[in-house]
């Protein structure tokens, strides 16, 4: 369980770090049923394959699955509704104009407790080529080694 500022992270989309350039991020409620917070509550949410789409002028997150609450009754939530996204009017104008004239898509990069509210943090995203993919991994395994070079800094090694 990670902590960023108070805010209890509960999911995080690493994935989309990876498969998209993604700029211009923004922090916005979700609708949720009872059954669903108490799941989230329980660390039951994942957002590997979600996104957000626009329909009537306001924007629904598919595909995040949040686990059907486990001590819910008849009551309890289908695990991959679509839920609305609580934005104001002019962010969702905003967004929906950048994804449809530039070609990128609205991701969800993580979902998390602040103040005891259910928060979701989208982000603009462009799909990164092969090549882009390549060089990330590339970044990341320099950095890897400069740290394990640093950190056996003092130490003999022969």
């Amino acid at each position: 369980m990670e902590k960023e500022k108070g805010n209890k992270i509960i999911s995080s989309n690493r994935k989309a770090f990876y498969n998209y350039a993604l700029n211009d991020f923004l922090e916005c409620g979700i609708e949720l049923k009872g059954t669903e917070i108490k799941s989230l509550r329980n660390h039951g949410a994942t957002l590997n394959d979600a996104y957000v789409v626009f329909r009537r002028n306001e924007a629904f997150i598919i595909n995040m699955h949040i686990a059907p609450y486990e001590k819910g009754n008849i009551f309890n939530h289908d695990p991959l509704r679509s839920r609305k996204l609580l934005m104001h009017k002019k962010e969702i104008i905003r967004y929906r104009v950048a994804v449809e004239t530039s070609g990128q898509v609205l991701i969800p990069t993580k979902i998390y407790f602040k103040k005891g509210m259910a928060k979701i943090e989208i982000a603009l995203g462009k799909p990164k080529k092969l090549f882009d993919k390549r060089e990330t991994i590339k970044k990341k395994d320099q950095q890897k080694e400069i740290r394990k070079v640093i950190k056996n800094k003092g130490k003999d090694i022969y």
